[in-house]
């Protein structure tokens, strides 16, 4: 697997078809948004329509390039493509090389989403069968073109390790002696796809393939692009949202050696430097006096008050079935309000991009999870035609959701517009990245149920929070719904007759929002399961049997919650002010249950002792992966669930770095055990379903553990300790 090699270049599509057409063998496929197709014939470039999601190239040699469709940002998404693409074409493992793809959402949507995008743990689900049938068509075609020299059936060929071989006279051909015949080949249609039971590579565990580059320093994130003759540029943005730049003196600045330039944007300032340090101390040597604007006063008590003010009011319905109103009557009644904060992202890469801007075209380098949309938006600002503006795509040192937004780019484009043609690289601190964030999105969660034998019989649910798709991709908010905000919510896996989910949008006054890793399940899941617990001991049940009463429709659910139960030991004795708690959700398409052991200290600090989750992610095609990505999202989830807030005072972020946005630590974290079901279904997602499972198991555990109905994250240690009513 070591002979994986990593290109992390931009091809251009006129560069990258005359290669094909000249030295080898292209396969493409086409899917429209939300529908997969089956593969077509690649048109040649003059009639400008070749349309794949995802392709194969192979050349005289047997060199087979997979060109990624997602970027990789740490989740292993490069290692899975791949292995997807070369169990189905038999490739020869050793020489395989693998690419970034460009900008080009005709070529590269992401069926789920309809745009070039990665995120939403959904690379998998989404190109599964495309990619499959992508390497499935190119074997059949090539083993057509060997049956055809030899002039034998087709099904008395097989295929392995990049050859194509017949048995009965013992001859075999590699790829790359067939590629111009089959080439000539129509694509056939309907190919069969190999039986799971035949799987070479899928379902084996897998050293990553960006593991060697990343330790012996080969690897370039886009912190790390150089470009001849390249300036290097920091900035600080107004720290008020909304503010401006009132006045600048930038004598202190300009004296300091390696300092070249200081560039005044309306809202932001910029130091040139010849270096990074130059630029650094340039900036600390401004004097900048900012206009706040109207926002200059706002704090987080002022938002708060403004969601919980509207959360009083009715919401769009998402989703309704039976009468609510009356199965609520029919019962014991409860109700409760949860509620989570704004996150930052904090990747520990923070925000970079390099541009190279001339009169006539534009380049950049940095790591995005939206490539095409930073080249359309930076066509859009410079006035340059989209086929002028050049984006190289690098390895992603954390995203998060934080990267699926184009904002850094743009920024520095702004400042490489004032450079005069010279290259500039544009980092922000790691202050100025927390600062100017795209926040997730402060939530309030109002819930009404009803009891009646044990079981909830009545659910009405009502969230708040900002509409992040009405931005982002305004096509799915529809009707005054944002299909992310209500995900899991509307599709929340119990049982029961009469429910409601209503959608109610409230956008904080200047504060910028965004995806953060577990999208709308991460408040969601942790709104519905944290009540869940509460309403089984007003039953009187044990929350996992009170869970399981309810899950009638949904056995792999029920199979992940009976083998985390026996993997936890749920049920045998714990010690005083320690407890054990559970989630279960059907999120991202996984079926995952999370049992999270912790103890809570008379000071109301928490010790985690112990983290089971079972998962049924449908066909697993590296359990390497899938178990890193489960420890990840809980280490993520648990982060937040503790310590994560990013609080407003006068306008402004109090956070800034490590020291007061603080990141769970080695020592803190105990072993998490992962057990994985096995499932002939398709892959769900699993890059975020730790992320949101982890805050709610964690806070039912603080709950057996006290007795106390935490309803608010990041956990209040005051509250545990007994000096804070809840």
């Amino acid at each position: 697997m070591h002979a994986f090699k990593l290109i992390f270049r931009r091809t251009s599509r006129r560069d990258f078809l005359k290669g094909a057409a000249t030295s080898g063998f292209l396969l493409a496929f086409h899917i429209p948004a939300r529908a997969f197709n089956e593969p077509e014939q690649a048109p040649d470039d003059t009639k400008g329509k070749f349309a794949p999601n995802g392709f194969i190239r192979i050349d005289q040699l047997g060199t087979t390039t997979l060109v990624m469709p997602q970027v990789e940002m740490g989740q292993g998404v490069y290692t899975a493509v791949a292995m997807i693409l070369a169990e189905e074409l038999d490739a020869d493992i050793a020489k395989i090389v693998l690419e970034h793809a460009p900008p080009n959402e005709k070529l590269y949507a992401n069926p789920a989403f309809g745009v070039q995008a990665t995120g939403g743990s959904t690379s998998l689900r989404a190109f599964w069968m495309p990619l499959r049938t992508a390497g499935a068509t190119a074997r059949a075609m090539l083993v057509q073109a060997a049956a055809q020299k030899w002039q034998v059936d087709p099904a008395a060929c097989t295929t392995a390790h990049g050859e194509v071989l017949h048995g009965a006279s013992n001859r075999r051909l590699s790829y790359g002696a067939l590629i111009q015949s089959a080439g000539r080949i129509t694509p056939p249609k309907n190919v069969p796809l190999k039986d799971p039971a035949g799987f070479v590579l899928i379902g084996t565990p897998q050293k990553r393939f960006d593991t060697p580059d990343k330790l012996n320093g080969k690897v370039i994130y886009g912190i790390d692009a150089m470009v001849p003759g390249m300036k290097f540029a920091t900035l600080a943005a107004c720290p008020v949202f909304g503010g401006k730049v009132a006045h600048v003196d930038e004598t202190a600045a300009r004296a300091l050696p390696g300092v070249q330039q200081v560039i005044v944007l309306d809202n932001l300032v910029a130091v040139v430097g010849d270096h990074m340090w130059a630029a650094k101390k340039g900036l600390e040597a401004l004097k900048v006096v900012w206009s706040e604007g109207d926002h200059a006063q706002l704090s987080s008590a002022d938002i708060w008050q403004d969601i919980r003010s509207a959360s009083q009011r009715d919401g769009v319905i998402a989703k309704s079935q039976g009468d609510i109103e009356k199965g609520l009557a029919n019962g014991q009644r409860f109700e409760a309000d949860y509620e989570l904060p704004f996150l930052a992202h904090a990747p520990m890469e923070p925000l970079n991009c390099t541009v190279w801007l001339k009169v006539d075209s534009c380049e950049m380098w940095l790591g995005t999870q939206v490539i095409a949309r930073v080249q359309q938006t930076t066509a859009a600002l410079t006035g340059l035609p989209i086929d002028k503006v050049t984006v190289h795509n690098h390895l992603i040192g954390g995203g998060f959701g934080r990267r699926l937004e184009p904002d850094m780019a743009l920024t520095a484009v702004r400042i490489a517009q004032r450079m005069n043609g010279v290259p500039v690289k544009v980092v922000w601190s790691r202050e100025e990245d927390i600062q100017q964030d795209m926040y997730r999105p402060i939530y309030r969660n109002v819930i009404s149920a009803s009891l009646a034998g044990g079981k909830v019989t009545a659910w009405k649910y009502k969230v708040c929070g900002a509409a992040i798709l009405a931005r982002w991709l305004p096509p799915a908010f529809q009707k005054g719904v944002d299909i992310d905000a209500v995900d899991s919510a509307v599709d929340m896996p119990y049982d029961i007759p009469d429910f409601q989910v209503q959608y109610l949008r409230v956008e904080p006054p200047s504060v910028p929002t965004g995806f953060w890793r577990g999208v709308g399940p991460n408040n969601n899941v942790f709104a519905i399961e944290s009540f869940m617990d509460e309403l089984a001991r007003k039953a009187g049940k044990d929350p996992i049997a009170f869970r399981r009463d309810m899950l009638g429709k949904q056995p792999r659910l029920l199979a992940a919650l009976d083998l985390v139960a026996a993997k936890s030991d749920w049920g045998k004795p714990l010690p005083a002010r320690v407890g054990r708690g559970v989630c279960v959700q059907p999120s991202f398409g996984s079926f995952i249950a999370t049992v999270i052991e912790a103890e809570v200290d008379a000071h109301g600090e928490v010790v985690l002792r112990r983290i089971v989750t079972a998962v049924d992610a449908g066909t697993v095609v590296n359990p390497d992966t899938v178990e890193a990505q489960l420890q990840g999202g809980l280490v993520f989830g648990l982060t937040a669930a503790l310590y994560g807030e990013i609080t407003i005072k006068k306008g402004r972020v109090e956070q800034s770095n490590f020291n007061n946005y603080r990141m769970l630590r080695i020592d803190q974290m105990p072993k998490i055990e992962v057990h994985l079901i096995k499932s002939g279904e398709s892959p769900g997602g699993i890059g975020e379903t730790g992320t949101t499972a982890g805050p709610p198991a964690l806070r039912n555990a603080i709950f057996a553990a006290t007795g106390i109905a935490l309803r608010r994250l990041p956990i209040d240690r005051e509250i545990l300790a007994g000096r804070k009513k809840v």
